[in-house]
């Protein structure tokens, strides 16, 4: 039984004959199944039914031909032409080309069909390591901000603790600076009974530890006198010191002075100005004033 060509045989299967041609070319004229797996991925192509340009005197898909046999037949013999397919047979063929290229199409189907499969998947795996990796990033963003709160609210806290500590240290100091000073007034019933020096009833047993006296005079022009005595020096010295240095014409004559203590506020007498400058509350520093004496 007479074989169909491969050509004949895509021809044959509904493929166009100039396809058919293009196929079997490509493919080196393989096969029929050559052809079909180029059809089968190049039907989509858009030059896939323009011609291909082939060199002359050979024909696309024919298959070769025996030589003429030598011998006795002259210049005009005929040569034996192959005999036909039967209609049967040609449909037999066909049908085997038809299940050919069904197998083809189904195991391209079936490809295809992983292909989308794996593309699918790989999408999906993507997208899930995106969407990780989002959250990844979101829980980084909201341990970096709890950080910062906890950090501010830290600082915050120290802060305040710094301001309470800083308000009991100057509530202290204030009630050591005040607390001392009215500890160390006298109080006004005391000032007013009498002249009773307020220095040494306050602190005898420290006043015995000097032996010098600063003692500043403040002179009814506005001007003062400085000068260092000794504790065990007379209150009459420091009148006469006055006395030789205060600011009155050296050819005029001079008023007696009279010394007065700042506070609290006593005027010494003519008694006073023999007794010792530590005896009086003088040590170890005192301020006096000077007022004119009024003649007796």
């Amino acid at each position: 039984m007479a074989e169909l060509t491969a050509l004949e045989s895509l021809i044959e299967m509904g493929f166009p004959r100039g396809r058919a041609e293009k196929a079997l070319t490509l493919t080196g004229n393989q096969g029929i199944e050559a052809a079909m797996d180029w059809l089968m991925e190049h039907e989509e192509d858009p030059d896939v039914d323009e011609p291909l340009v082939t060199p002359l005197g050979h024909v696309l898909g024919a298959e070769p031909t025996p030589s003429e046999p030598s011998g006795p037949e002259g210049p005009g013999s005929t040569v034996e032409e192959k005999p036909g397919l039967s209609e049967e047979e040609r449909q037999e063929q066909t049908k085997r080309m038809m299940e050919l290229m069904a197998q083809k199409q189904r195991e391209r189907e079936e490809r295809e069909e992983r292909e989308a499969l794996e593309r699918e998947r790989q999408r999906r795996r993507q997208g899930q390591e995106l969407s990780a990796a989002r959250q990844r990033l979101q829980e980084d963003e909201m341990r970096r901000a709890a950080e910062e709160r906890r950090k501010e609210k830290a600082e915050e806290l120290a802060a305040r603790q710094r301001v309470r500590e800083k308000i009991e240290r100057d509530k202290a100091e204030r009630a050591k600076k005040y607390g001392g000073a009215m500890g160390s007034q006298p109080s006004p019933s005391a000032t007013e009974t009498g002249p009773v020096p307020s220095s040494p009833s306050q602190e005898p047993p420290t006043k015995r530890e000097y032996d010098q006296c600063r003692i500043q005079v403040r002179l009814p022009d506005g001007t003062s006198l400085t000068q260092t005595f000794r504790a065990r020096e007379q209150l009459a010295a420091v009148r006469l010191y006055v006395e030789l240095h205060r600011g009155d014409d050296p050819g005029g004559d001079q008023d007696p002075v009279q010394l007065l203590s700042g506070f609290p506020r006593r005027a010494f007498s003519e008694a006073d100005m023999e007794r010792p400058l530590q005896d009086l509350g003088l040590v170890p520093s005192a301020v006096l004033i000077v007022a004119k004496k009024c003649p007796s």
